[in-house]
């Protein structure tokens, strides 16, 4: 039976292609209007699996889908890295010397900050980079920032391709579900976790000796303010490890013990670069 995966934003989206290139083309998606819709369709399992941006290698963390992470109980069963080109795209047959407005969401135009200085366009920014492609079709005065999917799946020209600032532009994405179980271990795995603390000296740095003194490897760690608490902050952390190995399991425990708020999203093997 076909699997169905949802994603925030039009056909043709960044989040889509991330889809395709976890599950295979053979995949069938369910592109919706904003996160919380895609959070809703995972927490009442109209849905197999959806794939959401975690982090940009630019732009940093998605604090949209941090947050939602927090408070929806999914599970993180699956990351996927997508390499982020962006192209500048127009109608067939527009006039590139009247366009002014560029639409696109506003990461993306923030990972464009030289071509808009050099082009002296004006940045408009909008919910999804497909569907401002989508929302420029037939308006031959407007042009939009998205990926050359994008332009093929709405039938529009692509006139300059790569024109973000820095090449070395990578989107992370999680996969997260209801409905299945935590992969198994695969000796190449990561965990992500969210903790709080108390707003005390010295909290952070015992909490994080529960990794250091059994030599797991944090690789991601990023405060968000708790919704809960004025000034208090949530850690959002990835390791190397699963949940079902030893020393994993002696620090959370460890940890559980150290923090005022512990959440496990899921354990996942490592996505290729």
């Amino acid at each position: 039976m076909t699997i169905v995966v949802a994603f925030q934003g039009e056909r043709g989206a960044y989040s889509e292609e991330a889809v395709v290139k976890y599950f295979g083309e053979g995949v069938s998606t369910l592109p919706l209007e904003s996160m919380g819709d895609v959070f809703e369709a995972v927490t009442e399992k109209k849905v197999d699996f959806a794939v959401v941006p975690i982090e940009n290698s630019i732009e940093g963390g998605v604090n949209e889908v941090m947050s939602l992470l927090r408070g929806c109980e999914v599970k993180v069963v699956g990351e996927v890295m997508v390499r982020v080109v962006h192209c500048f795209i127009c109608n067939p047959g527009a006039q590139l010397g009247r366009i002014r407005l560029v639409y696109s969401h506003p990461q993306a135009l923030g990972q464009c900050r030289k071509f808009f200085r050099d082009s002296g366009l004006r940045a408009v920014p909008f919910y999804d980079t497909a569907g401002s492609v989508k929302e420029i079709v037939g308006k031959p005065e407007f042009a939009a920032i998205a990926s050359r999917r994008a332009a093929e799946i709405y039938n529009m020209r692509v006139v300059v391709e790569g024109i973000e600032d820095n090449k070395n532009n990578f989107t992370r994405f999680f996969v997260i579900t209801m409905k299945h179980e935590t992969p198994k271990p695969t000796g190449n795995d990561k965990t992500s976790i969210i903790f709080s603390l108390k707003h005390r000296a010295g909290e952070l740095f015992r909490s994080l000796e529960a990794f250091a003194i059994r030599n797991l490897n944090l690789t991601r760690i990023e405060s968000r303010p708790t919704p809960d608490k004025l000034w208090e902050y949530d850690f959002f952390v990835d390791f190397e490890g699963h949940v079902e190995d030893a020393l994993v399991k002696e620090a959370l425990i460890d940890l559980g013990e150290r923090t005022t708020f512990l959440k496990v999203l899921g354990s996942y093997p490592k996505a290729e670069i």
